[in-house]
């Protein structure tokens, strides 16, 4: 009996789980596409929301900024909530806030209502999106967990790729008055059915580590400084820069500092602080966490360049705007779907592949809209380029982090995961604030009744000054990549 037994327990497989738990795994990325799927469909959006709100220049950027910069600052001590009171219920709540503020946000009856909107569905996004990766560690065991996390990736891939084309499709579809309006709509019969099902089908899971308090103050400091800093950089352009522009700036560097002082206060106290002031001790760390947000900087901002010059400058559809980033979306998902794989076989060496990649793409872009006169353009001339681009990127964004957390020690790889996202959020707001006062500042129509080709010149001529900061940052994260170790532990 013994032995029949023993036979029985060699022969089957040594990690399995219920199907309910992969049920489970398909409500948490249901939260993850909608998260992912809204960081690029509004994109293609913008054109139209400037016509229906008649929003300024900033307004555009504070859209995708404010809900980058709230879903950073949320991660972390998201994480902390939901080791306190469980990541199911964390989960839960951020899912339901993120579906009613998208429905705030297709409501908005006018700019400022709008980037609110954003700023609370990007504050939920973040609230709810570290529960995913907490209770996709703790619901799998042992090999299928990397399957659980490849199956995710792919999502995220998959999501961010469909945005801009589910955008345009809404768009044309509803027309351009009010057809933006459905981007945020069309989250709120998935959020009903996630939230319902997370509610049914998610476990009840609490880590059973030590509960810790949320750093408050700590919070409160990191966000005033980066709000001082991201102000000026977005409104700046539009008030001509005034005096409040250089204080703002300059209050925001005084808030890092002291941001920086109370962490170590909080440290000597023996208590946790928000962002671990131990972590940056490690010289290959820091270095890696300024790549997150350069590289962030210069990817998240292209599509926004690109979005309007084809649509408000080249006259195009919000669906052809969309079509344009189809060779990126496929190019990113080739990517990533062999960046783990050559991850371990090239080590770093498949970071610099991919930042080298998308260095020579977007530089690639830029030299098309100098060289190529605006009535000549086409999607098909930046085919080559994007495709060239998006692999790059897919090589890129899969493994970064985990070669950016393999330079700190394994107990400290936890507070690192953290600090890596919110670096690389922050540097999407920041690249959008940059690159939408290049592009506005240098727009110049003239006055008066312009001819045929003068606004698609205008527009072209602005697109391209965008579209080289995009490349320098692009070519700067090429060169920080060479921080990191050469190879991880896997």
């Amino acid at each position: 009996m013994s032995d029949t037994t023993a036979s029985a327990t060699s022969a089957a497989p040594p990690f399995t789980v219920p199907r309910r738990t992969w049920l489970s795994l398909s409500v948490l990325l249901l939260g993850v596409a909608m998260a992912l799927l809204d960081t690029t469909i509004v994109n293609v959006a913008l054109p139209t929301i400037r016509t229906s709100l008649s929003a300024s220049e900033s307004t555009l950027s504070w859209i995708i900024s404010g809900y980058a910069l709230a879903f950073g600052l949320a991660l972390i001590p998201a994480g902390r909530l939901g080791d306190r009171f469980g990541h199911t219920w964390i989960f839960i709540i951020g899912l339901a806030g993120f579906t009613l503020a998208s429905l705030w946000c297709g409501l908005a009856t006018g700019p400022t209502s709008l980037i609110v909107g954003r700023v609370v569905q990007g504050l939920f996004g973040g609230m709810f999106f570290p529960a995913v990766t907490a209770l996709v560690q703790l619901m799998f065991p042992g090999p299928l967990r990397g399957k659980a996390f490849a199956v995710m990736g792919a999502t995220i891939g998959f999501s961010t790729a469909l945005g801009p084309i589910v955008g345009g499709l809404l768009i044309q579809a509803f027309g351009t008055g009010h057809g933006w309006r459905t981007i945020f709509f069309v989250n709120l019969p998935f959020g009903v059915i996630a939230v319902t099902a997370a509610i049914l089908l998610l476990p009840r899971i609490v880590a059973g580590g030590e509960a810790r308090g949320v750093d408050a103050l700590g919070l409160v400091l990191l966000a005033g400084s980066l709000v001082a800093l991201l102000v000026p950089l977005i409104q700046g352009q539009d008030a001509g820069w005034p005096l409040w522009t250089w204080l703002s700036i300059a209050g925001g560097v005084v808030l890092l500092v002291l941001f920086g002082l109370w962490e170590l206060a909080v440290v000597r106290r023996g208590q946790v602080p928000l962002v671990p002031p131990r972590l940056f001790s490690h010289g290959h760390f820091t270095g890696g966490v300024i790549l997150a947000m350069v590289y962030f900087a210069a990817f998240t901002s292209i599509f926004f360049t690109i979005s309007i010059l084809w649509q408000a400058g080249l006259g195009h559809t919000a669906l052809s705007s969309g079509l344009v980033s189809i060779p990126f979306a496929i190019g990113s998902i080739i990517g990533a779907s062999q960046s783990d794989r050559l991850a371990a076989r090239l080590g770093r060496a498949v970071l610099i592949v991919g930042t080298g990649l998308v260095a020579v793409g977007l530089v690639a872009v830029w030299i098309v809209l100098e060289a190529v006169d605006a009535t000549s353009l086409t999607n098909w001339i930046l085919l080559a380029p994007l495709l060239i681009a998006g692999i790059g990127s897919g090589m890129f964004i899969a493994p970064n982090a985990q070669f950016i957390v393999a330079t700190v020690e394994r107990e400290e790889a936890g507070a690192a995961s953290g600090v890596v996202g919110t670096a690389q959020r922050i540097g999407s707001a920041a690249g959008i604030a940059v690159i939408g006062s290049v592009l506005f500042g240098s727009l110049h129509i003239p006055a008066g009744r312009p001819g045929p080709t003068t606004i698609p010149d205008a527009f072209m001529h602005a697109a391209s000054q965008a579209m080289a900061v995009s490349a320098a940052l692009a070519v700067l994260a090429f060169l920080l990549v060479f921080a990191l170790p050469k190879r991880v532990d896997h």
